[in-house]
């Protein structure tokens, strides 16, 4: 049996699989930020409840992720501020609060700033000797500590990478490549080995100081243009494909059937969301309070089910709802909200009792003699 998470090919499916051996279809939720027990209108939650004991709070909030149906930590940093010039996350967890939580989990190595939602660092050059530099602090300082972890699946990247797209806001600092070298094949001749650098680079820095993990890659934007070659580059160095897709649930299923169709390798939705919104509120970011659409949610479940090579689906949170995302399962105070709790509650619940006999099919051809 593996000592840690891999990914396998059984009966035709594509799944991870646990250090003890088993299917697992990880079923996730992302954005977890405790600062939100403390604005002021939180009346005192945070000492009243938790103690100011971090760890204290994680117990609690894994005990919650289990009831309402998850199995994952995918990636836990929560946006705090949007506006049109500042964008900016919580921390990561760190080692120690992974333990303590205790559940399986994704983390993100912050290799590089190239982020969609990123509005005020410029693009690194990823050619230069100083990333290379910067990708081994990284994993020295991460990676390291996370090695002999058998509850982390894997490592993410940058979230929503700007290959070759921008947005108004990040038109000032460009994308990583000129899109312009897509015109020619010259110019994509040199895409691919700009992509394989970097996927290389990254790949190298990692199994210097862990062996032993699954590499999830770039949490690509499933809905923005992304280059053959880019996805072409990272298929040697990556152990997952890695999307965020928001939109209809054909829209969904559609860019992850193209994705997963590309190369036969396992997929992951890492992000996807739609909201339920009590005002005309529909666009981002939300000017009043919203619900997550739990309907939407099952449907993309089933979808997602129907694809051979998914592995899994990432709920875009939050776990609790701040003054910025305006949604979440608990709110300021920590009280439940109910509306969304029961409905997702209803649909992992379903995805777990369909993955018992997967489990127990997997268990009886381990078991048949050779």
């Amino acid at each position: 049996m593996p000592d840690f998470y891999t990914v396998e090919k059984r009966n035709k499916r594509w799944c991870f699989i646990t250090p003890g051996g088993a299917p697992f279809w990880s079923i996730g939720i992302n954005h977890i930020d405790s600062a939100t027990l403390r604005y002021a209108e939180s009346e005192g939650v945070w000492e009243r409840e938790f103690g100011n004991s971090h760890e204290r709070w994680l117990r609690a909030v894994a005990d919650d992720l289990r009831d309402w149906g998850f199995n994952t930590i995918g990636w836990t940093q929560e946006v705090v501020i949007i506006t049109e010039g500042y964008h900016r996350h919580s921390r990561p967890f760190t080692y120690e609060e992974y333990q303590w939580a205790d559940m399986p989990y994704c983390h993100l190595l912050p290799f590089t700033e190239a982020h969609q939602w990123q509005v005020e660092v410029r693009m690194p050059d990823l050619m230069s000797a100083d990333f290379e530099e910067w990708c081994d602090y990284v994993a020295r300082d991460e990676c390291a500590r996370l090695r002999d972890d058998p509850k982390l699946i894997g490592y993410f990247y940058c979230d929503c990478p700007q290959w070759v797209h921008t947005s108004p806001d990040t038109q000032w600092r460009g994308s990583l490549v000129d899109p312009e070298l897509l015109q020619s094949d010259a110019g994509r001749r040199q895409l691919s080995a700009i992509a394989q650098r970097y996927y290389q680079v990254t790949h190298d820095a990692i199994r210097r100081y862990d062996p032993n993990h699954l590499i999830l890659g770039d949490r690509w934007e499933a809905n923005a243009a992304l280059p053959e070659e880019v996805v072409h580059a990272a298929l040697p160095y990556v152990d997952v494909l890695s999307f965020q897709c928001f939109g209809s649930v054909e829209n969904i299923a559609t860019k992850i059937r193209r994705w997963a169709g590309f190369a036969d390798r396992p997929v992951l939705l890492a992000d996807a969301a739609a909201h339920v919104c009590a005002h005309d509120d529909v666009g981002w970011p939300p000017s009043a309070d919203r619900l997550q659409d739990t309907d939407h949610y099952g449907q993309v479940m089933e979808a997602l089910w129907a694809i051979p090579q998914c592995v899994g689906y990432h709920l875009c949170g939050a776990y609790l709802k701040n003054n910025a995302r305006k949604y979440g399962f608990r709110d300021r105070a920590n009280y439940q909200i109910n509306e969304t709790v029961d409905g997702i509650r209803t649909v992992n619940t379903e995805m777990q009792r369909r993955q018992k006999p997967w489990h127990i099919h997997s268990i009886r051809t381990a078991a048949q003699p050779n």
